[in-house]
């Protein structure tokens, strides 16, 4: 791994990381399923335009179709969805740890139900990030942390796993950028449908608001989505995958430095063990990537 895909992983940690905390900013001022829902559709447009641009077409495969539902409908309107309506809630902190844990649930998944095979190393990983989940949990719960808006981040993880397991291996057929601003706008009409339903309109328009939802929909919605891609294609998913493992740390620690929030010991050995065991589970990973485990 040379030194430019280092420099790029760790500015999509950055900025995957950052997300929480602009998007507690936001939901302090505005409807959450609101903000999103236009988020999606300003992100899915720029990305759209620039897709054509570039040559890509939105003729897609079913292939590509599937997947850009799914993951439209799981990771954007679901996942997203439940975060933030979960932070208006819990902390961006929380939040963030919360999701980091990504990597394991899908492991996790991938090893329980799918029959997949997992090294001891993975092994270890597994259960010490699950570990350090259920470490800051149980810290926050008896710290009085609200039990709805934990539940629905866990409820957010939960289909984004899903949608990761359903759609893995999908390929995008060299319209890459054109299947996330396909994603967008789908996850957009879903929030847009249930945002009319049940939300009323009412913002605090503030600078905070406006600069928070600009760099939502730029710098995590479109930046860390090119980086990204870059990213892969430089060092393949597996690899690219490992800096996964800054997110947990990064998280927490904007939310301290922009929104004040607390962060106790039992949070900063919490945030450690899943840093390693998020660490471990993708060394595990690339490790078996390179030498497959023999099929008896």
């Amino acid at each position: 791994m040379d030194i430019k895909a280092i420099v790029m992983g760790v500015a999509f940690a950055l900025m995957w990381s950052s997300a929480f905390t602009s998007a507690r900013m936001i939901v302090f001022d505005a409807p959450p399923l609101m903000a999103l829902s236009l988020r999606f559709f300003l992100a899915g447009f720029i990305g759209i335009a620039i897709a054509r641009a570039l040559g890509q077409t939105w003729r897609l495969s079913r292939g590509q179709w599937r997947a850009t539902i799914i993951f439209g409908i799981c990771q954007n309107a679901l996942y997203l969805g439940l975060n933030f309506v979960a932070m208006q809630k819990v902390e961006a902190g929380l939040a963030s740890i919360i999701a980091s844990s990504l990597p394991l649930m899908v492991a996790f998944a991938g090893w329980m139900f799918l029959g997949e095979k997992t090294r001891p190393l993975g092994l270890f990983g597994l259960g010490a990030g699950m570990f350090g989940v259920l470490l800051i949990m149980g810290s926050r719960l008896s710290g009085g942390v609200d039990v709805t808006g934990l539940i629905l981040c866990l409820m957010g993880a939960a289909a984004l796993t899903v949608a990761t397991l359903t759609v893995r291996g999908a390929s995008s057929g060299g319209n890459l950028l054109m299947v996330v601003g396909l994603q967008m706008l789908v996850g957009a009409v879903c929030l847009g449908v249930v945002s009319a339903a049940i939300e009323t309109y009412g913002v605090n328009w503030s600078t905070r608001l406006v600069l928070a939802f600009a760099y939502t929909t730029l710098i995590p919605g479109l930046l860390a989505t090119f980086v990204w891609f870059m990213l892969v294609d430089r060092i393949g998913t597996v690899r690219a995958a490992t800096f996964h493992f800054l997110n947990p740390f990064l998280g927490v620690t904007i939310a301290a430095l922009l929104l004040g929030e607390a962060l106790g010991w039992v949070d900063v050995i919490g945030v450690a063990i899943i840093t390693g065991g998020i660490l471990a589970v993708q060394i595990s990973k690339a490790q078996q990537k390179l030498t497959p485990i023999k099929q008896t």
